[in-house]
């Protein structure tokens, strides 16, 4: 090898190089743009993971003030009939603003397309002032009434307290969830053997 001249050594060199470059450069260099590529598409991921975590954190806020609303909401049109609370939480407006409930009869629920109307005929005695109390009270009750048919008549007998009579009907609102939709069955097009 001393007797070779100066190309020889560049010839040697170059095999050598070309070796180290085939077996063992080039396949780590590719198992290294495998492992970037890799890496990139890891943190993709992670980004999109992010992304949706934060918008399940915020559908999870969103369902939490819905919860809090949809309570709020039944609370005013309940999901079931009530009439035992309503007919106890009626008396006591009435004896609150010194009304008397003569009668109280409650009808047949009244179906609409998203709710049912439940209709309570009454007749109170009392004053005018009383019987406008207790409308006022009954409009801030929690749960929501509207007044129809509404008649007022003066009394023959008298009193400081009682002067009028009032016929009405109160209707409340029962929510009515709607039914769960079907399924639909697979069709048979086919013939069975």
């Amino acid at each position: 090898m001393k007797d070779w001249p100066w190309y020889g050594y560049v010839v040697v060199a170059v095999i050598i190089f070309s070796i180290f470059f085939l077996l063992y450069y080039r396949p780590k260099n590719n198992e290294l743009k495998n492992i970037r590529s890799e890496r990139i598409t890891t943190e993709n991921e992670v980004e999109k993971l992010k992304k949706k975590k934060e918008e399940l954190q915020e559908i999870e806020k969103q369902l939490i003030t819905m919860n809090i609303k949809l309570n709020q909401l039944e609370t005013i049109i309940p999901q079931k009939e009530e009439i035992d609370i309503i007919l106890r939480r009626i008396q006591e407006l009435a004896y609150d603003s010194r009304i008397n409930i003569i009668e109280f009869i409650p009808k047949s629920l009244i179906d609409k397309e998203y709710f049912s109307e439940k209709p309570i005929n009454m007749k109170t005695n009392g004053s005018y002032h009383n019987l406008a109390t207790f409308f006022n009270q009954l409009a801030n009750f929690a749960r929501l009434f509207t007044i129809e048919n509404f008649k007022i008549t003066a009394l023959r007998d008298q009193s400081d307290l009682s002067t009028i009579s009032a016929t009405l009907t109160a209707k409340t609102y029962i929510f009515k969830e709607p039914p769960p939709p079907e399924e639909k069955q697979p069709s048979n097009t086919g013939r069975n053997k």
